[in-house]
């Protein structure tokens, strides 16, 4: 029996190959990137482990590469799941951010996400139990810098909402996902300039680990899954307890002379 298709953007990334992977045992691959240097790679390394896997390049800005994407990916199979991971984040602060950044922001993290789920639509429709994973941020649920970031992402969130309640009709089960800081390739980067950057992030995390991009894939699985079937309309932070509270105002209340435990 044929498997069914599952739509990955971003799939050249850390976690956008994480993705995949946790998704190739149960679908057939689209893997999707404007970058196909980077997503052959991806792909060579996970088809060396049995996956069944298609390598599409596309700008996901671009309508006509987009049609071209639904064209590709429907000679794979029966589309049943997309999720939309490709995103980046331009200006840290709104002080920095203008008018080209503001756009670039809103474009690929929100504008993108809405027309690929349109582009995929009616196949969603078709197979009567479609799911969409969009992969937000923490950014979209409270302030931690990159600030038109953070609105699209938040914008991203209201719009998996929107899914949810509009085509659960159809069967149609939409569902968020917000990473806290992940340790991708990217904070890699930054770990070379900045040899304490894990260790000061760290220091915002109730959980004194941060997450991995397995993580990230795993929370993907889940949703996907029969075990997940009445759950729709959620964004589902992985991020080590961040979004929850600070922990250095729990030290200070843990450590008051007027506080006495339960």
């Amino acid at each position: 029996m044929a498997k069914p298709v599952a739509v990955v953007t971003g799939a050249g990334g850390d976690i956008g190959m994480a993705i995949a992977a946790k998704l190739s045992e149960t679908h057939t691959i689209a893997a999707v990137d404007i970058d196909m240097t980077a997503l052959e790679g991806a792909v060579d390394n996970l088809e060396n482990h049995g996956a069944h896997i298609a390598a599409i390049q596309c700008d996901l800005t671009k309508q006509a590469d987009l049609e071209r994407l639904s064209k590709e990916a429907a000679r794979l199979g029966e589309v049943t799941t997309l999720v939309n991971n490709a995103g980046a984040a331009a200006a840290l602060t709104l002080h920095q951010m203008t008018a080209k950044t503001l756009s670039k922001d809103l474009t690929l993290n929100l504008e993108a996400a809405l027309n690929c789920f349109k582009t995929f639509e009616q196949p969603l429709i078709a197979c009567g139990a479609g799911n969409v994973i969009n992969i937000a941020s923490v950014n979209g649920l409270s302030v931690y810098g990159h600030p038109a970031y953070s609105a699209a992402k938040a914008g991203l969130i209201q719009a998996t909402r929107s899914i949810a309640v509009e085509y659960g009709r159809y069967g149609i089960r939409s569902n968020a996902i917000a990473p806290g800081t992940i340790k991708t390739q990217a904070w890699k980067t930054r770990q070379a300039a900045n040899p304490d950057v894990f260790a000061e992030a760290l220091a915002w995390y109730p959980l004194k680990t941060l997450p991995e991009p397995d993580d990230i894939a795993a929370a993907v699985s889940f949703l996907v899954s029969p075990a997940a079937r009445c759950i729709t309309g959620i964004c589902l932070p992985v991020d080590s307890g961040l979004t929850a509270g600070s922990p250095s105002l729990a030290r200070t209340f843990t450590q008051s002379s007027d506080f006495d435990g339960c």
